[in-house]
């Protein structure tokens, strides 16, 4: 089956009035994913796609090119208004709620989904000295 010839999947074109918008942004670096409303992945962009290295993955700068970059992948779609998941504690969040809203997408909603745990897993026994 795996004759050595990469297979080249027709790209959907479909128009999008609204989506979802997810924004993952660590100590190293900043993911944004663009859906549909039922979750379906649209397109992606990342610091390192954008040709960030090392630290400069991480600043708000790089979360602003990313949008910019996100939204030239979708610019045929008609994007207009997203909801806003933002997941994580790096420096792009706002940034990266800054750059939609330049770019002219109205936002109708920002929810935090950032994981915090309920008291987490067993601790370590105390040190004796």
């Amino acid at each position: 089956m795996a004759t050595g010839k990469s297979v080249k999947r027709k790209k959907k074109n479909r128009v999008l009035t609204s989506g979802q918008v997810h924004v993952q942004a660590t100590y190293n670096n900043t993911i944004v994913t663009l859906s549909d409303t039922n979750g379906d992945v649209i397109a992606w962009s990342s610091a390192g796609l954008s040709g960030f290295k090392g630290p400069k993955k991480a600043t708000p700068y790089a979360a602003g090119v990313i949008v910019r970059n996100l939204l030239e992948k979708v610019a045929d779609c008609g994007l207009r208004e997203v909801d806003v998941f933002i997941k994580g504690v790096g420096s792009g969040r706002e940034a990266a709620i800054r750059a939609l809203s330049a770019q002219g997408i109205n936002i109708l909603s920002i929810k935090d989904v950032t994981p915090i745990p309920h008291n987490g897993p067993r601790q370590r026994k105390p040190r004796r000295v």
